[in-house]
């Protein structure tokens, strides 16, 4: 596919027919850094795209790289195309996922990128509602923080994330986030502890638990830290693991108490009580970010419209905020 395109660049005016592609491998150049970064990206042999480039080269009658040690940089006119080649990928995102397809009728195929949690309390019952529509979803599980670059960088058209208060997630400008509910967390201790027969609990009684908890830089990582930062405490962590069913294992055993959120998360075994944290309430909101020049595609919406039911069927109330 090609597009006629008119721009300034030094006060001097080009006008050429843009292959999309080469200007797809261009804009992947000037996103990852290098031509290899930018293969592996879109899913080509360095060959190709360094292929792509000279095409795009010839065809603008400039040049768009240039070398620097081992590596490349983008010309001041490369770097010019390259912002031109945004808007105009972007155009067509949008063009895409709007006019060429039916919104009677979503279709087509979205990448999902969610939280593990969410998988389990959302993402499952979401693919199981869509049974056998011809809306084909690919789900990859990832904290937070790398599905915002995902979707923001192109690699996913959707992203579940979640933004505890103390701990902010950073949204790009180019991406809609929309909040889907609220995920309360408990603390889970041992049936024989001594908060066992508590109808909530303050932080302040916790400085001196044994904790387990998500790996250090993880967003409930910091939650939990942030817990306690008031209190001019650090949380005597023990064990530090990415899965939420071992955090309930090692609670089951009575060597460790938890943090962890009721979305997604397994029935507990008998040994297990979960203790609502109070003063304040220990949530993180759950929502779900894409790139604005999808907002009117029918198969993000069909899909934001059915998480929303879910979410409100998982935890009682839509989150509003």
């Amino acid at each position: 596919m090609k597009h006629q395109r008119t721009f300034q660049c030094q006060n001097m005016y080009v006008c050429f027919m843009i292959d999309i592609g080469s200007l797809r491998a261009l804009a992947a150049i000037e996103q990852y850094g290098t031509v290899i970064a930018a293969a592996d990206a879109m899913g080509y042999s360095p060959s190709a795209v360094s292929q792509q480039v000279k095409r795009l080269e010839k065809e603008a009658g400039f040049a768009v790289l240039e070398r620097r040690g081992r590596g490349v940089l983008l010309t001041e006119r490369g770097l010019a195309l390259a912002a031109y080649g945004r808007r105009i990928l972007a155009e067509l995102e949008e063009l895409e996922s709007t006019l060429l397809v039916d919104p009677a009728k979503p279709s087509g195929s979205l990448r999902l990128t969610s939280f593990s949690t969410a998988c389990r309390g959302l993402v499952g019952p979401l693919l199981a509602r869509l049974g056998q529509s011809a809306l084909d979803i690919s789900v990859l599980a990832e904290d937070p923080r790398e599905a915002v670059a995902r979707v923001a960088n192109g690699d996913a058209d959707l992203g579940l994330v979640h933004n505890w208060n103390s701990v902010p997630l950073v949204i790009p400008e180019h991406l809609t986030l929309e909040w889907l509910c609220e995920d309360v967390a408990d603390l889970l201790v041992h049936r024989s502890h001594a908060l066992a027969g508590r109808p909530d609990v303050e932080p302040a009684e916790l400085v001196d638990e044994r904790w387990i908890s998500t790996p250090a830089g993880a967003i409930c990582n910091e939650a939990l830290l942030r817990i306690f930062a008031d209190l001019g405490r650090v949380p005597d962590i023990r064990v530090y693991d990415p899965d939420f069913a071992t955090h309930i294992a090692f609670v089951e055993q009575g060597v460790a108490v938890a943090l962890v959120p009721r979305l997604g998360r397994p029935a507990l075994p008998p040994e297990v009580v979960a203790i609502p944290v109070v003063n304040p309430v220990q949530a993180r909101q759950v929502g779900l970010v894409h790139r604005r020049t999808m907002t009117a595609s029918p198969g993000i919406r069909h899909v934001s419209a059915l998480l929303r039911s879910i979410a409100v069927s998982a935890n009682g109330e839509p989150q509003t905020a």
